[in-house]
């Protein structure tokens, strides 16, 4: 599809060994007039890949947080308009006919949402908090940028927000197992971010927030609509706030004795 110069798109994703992600993403992309991927030094072929596949491939020696680094892959982007995508996220054939048809246009708006439909072992999760998630990934570049958050980070969105039809394809977890290690690890970098913001928590607070995650994801939110896959969700979530807070607990048992 012909576009004007000027309404051209750079995509950024940052990676760290998804060579069993990084081809599929890629190819839902390839529409896109530019393709930026920075990379927290892989191991695997991640960046073989991305680069046989036409791909701008930056290798940075630290790992500064996930905000941070997005933003450093938003800082090598050329184009008009950017779309932020994560290694195991796919554009649908549909949303990436929304997105061109949107840019030979005059688009309405700096900054547009997008909702994802994730998998969870197998199955599409309608529930439990999972749908539509929507989030905001494309944008013109230089209305907005992201969170210097270490983790969760986020688009910081601008006066003029819309919202795209169309939806993501997320894998965040190939099996139970890589879910398990994920929580775990982002649990870490919450506790950490918390700390840094000065929360505080006791075992009453560790009970508290690990029984409401569990009520919310699995009452609140449905997810027992989602059946087996979204009790273990519900129970994930609810250790990973269980994590989390013992995490600060300790933390801040450190601080203090400093």
């Amino acid at each position: 599809m012909s576009r004007t110069a000027s309404s051209t798109l750079s995509v950024i994703i940052i990676t760290k060994n998804e060579e069993h992600n990084i081809a599929e993403c890629l190819k839902s992309v390839s529409f896109a007039d530019e393709i930026i991927v920075v990379d927290s030094g892989s191991t695997d072929n991640t960046c073989g890949i991305a680069e046989s596949m036409g791909a701008q491939v930056t290798i940075t020696a630290d790992w500064p947080g996930f905000g941070p680094q997005k933003n450093r892959a938003l800082s090598l982007a050329t184009k008009e308009w950017v779309l932020s995508i994560d290694a195991d996220e796919r554009v649908t054939p549909e949303l990436a006919h929304e997105i061109q048809q949107l840019l030979v246009s005059s688009p309405q708006h700096e900054a547009y949402k997008i909702a994802r439909l994730s998998n969870f072992c197998g199955r599409w999760m309608r529930h439990s908090g999972w749908w539509p998630d929507h989030v905001l990934r494309l944008f013109k570049r230089g209305s907005t940028k992201f969170t210097d958050d270490i983790v969760h980070e986020s688009v910081k969105e601008t006066n003029s927000l819309g919202t795209l039809s169309g939806h993501f394809l997320h894998y965040p977890y190939p099996n139970l197992e890589s879910l398990i290690d994920k929580v775990n690890r982002y649990s870490t970098d919450g506790a950490n971010k918390m700390l840094a913001k000065g929360r505080r928590t006791g075992v009453a607070g560790i009970i508290t927030h690990s029984v409401w995650t569990f009520i919310r994801i699995y009452f609140l939110r449905r997810g027992f609509l989602d059946g087996k896959e979204g009790f273990i969700m519900a129970a994930i979530g609810a250790s990973g706030s269980f994590y989390r807070y013992s995490k600060l607990l300790y933390l801040q048992q450190g601080k203090d004795q400093n």
